[in-house]
């Protein structure tokens, strides 16, 4: 139990809880736009950018934010020319993101660099560096959802609706993307890029079971993941667990209870 008061933990549970409160809240309007993909996709161009930063002897992360954010640019090109396989984008640079971190991670496969970690999650290495970035990224995030809440309501429920209206959606739907992007870079070092899709996608499940409104989906979805978020780790920290997949599969127990609590009430 001594590890709960240690300062790596300490760390560990800020930087978790942060990523709870803005990776489940990105993923709902990824979803509503039927984008749940995208962040499996960010999240592999990134490990891209992590490899590449350790060569080149860069910051990971913020090289891993950079790949991520062009990432995001290229996959919005891409839905404009293919309109109607909007989905193709997102498979063509997952496939290129895949491929360029396997060759960069080749080319520099030395004792410095902890693959494991980035694919898996270590959040327990987080430094006060960091800390700062993911606290950064939260604060963009949060101030702006809050200052286009109603403009990306609409757009997440009805794209043509909005443009009538006169939203620039386009604006939108890229802000949406880049905010996406920086969560998900941010987020690799805690759950790992292979597990960064469920933070994103689960809790948004979770809440479409139940939840009624809008914002009742909003709280719904933080509060889930940081439920988990909490949970896992503590559980983690002291049977000596992953602390990503352990998180993960709190989710995924938290889901299934909600679908059968729902079955047994209809």
């Amino acid at each position: 139990m001594e590890i709960l008061t240690s300062e790596f933990f300490q760390r560990a549970l800020i930087g978790g809880m942060l990523i709870g409160v803005t990776a489940p809240l990105m993923g709902l309007f990824l979803v509503l736009r039927r984008l749940s993909m995208i962040g499996d996709t960010l999240s592999h161009v990134s490990i891209a950018g992590v490899a590449l930063g350790f060569i080149i002897g860069v910051y990971p992360l913020g090289v891993g934010l950079v790949f991520a954010l062009a990432a995001t640019f290229a996959i919005e090109k891409l839905r404009k020319a293919y309109k109607s396989y909007a989905e193709l984008s997102i498979a063509i640079i997952m496939s290129g993101g895949v491929a360029l971190a396997s060759l960069l991670f080749s080319l520099e496969s030395g004792p410095g660099i902890n693959v494991e970690g980035y694919l898996f999650g270590s959040i327990y290495t987080l430094d006060d560096l960091d800390l700062m970035l993911i606290g950064i990224v939260t604060l963009v995030v949060l101030v702006a959802v809050a200052l286009h809440a109603k403009e990306l309501f609409l757009i997440s429920f009805d794209e043509d609706a909005a443009a009538v209206s006169g939203l620039p959606t386009k604006y939108f739907n890229m802000m949406i993307s880049v905010l996406t992007a920086l969560v998900i870079s941010v987020s690799i070092k805690i759950v790992g890029a292979l597990l960064v899709s469920a933070l994103l996608t689960i809790p948004t499940a979770c809440s479409l079971v139940f939840a009624r409104s809008f914002k009742q989906s909003v709280v719904t979805v933080v509060v889930i993941a940081e439920i988990a978020v909490i949970a896992g780790l503590t559980i983690a920290g002291v049977w000596n667990l992953a602390p990503g997949g352990t998180i993960v599969m709190l989710l995924i127990a938290m889901l299934l209870l909600l679908l059968t609590f729902r079955r047994r009430k209809a």
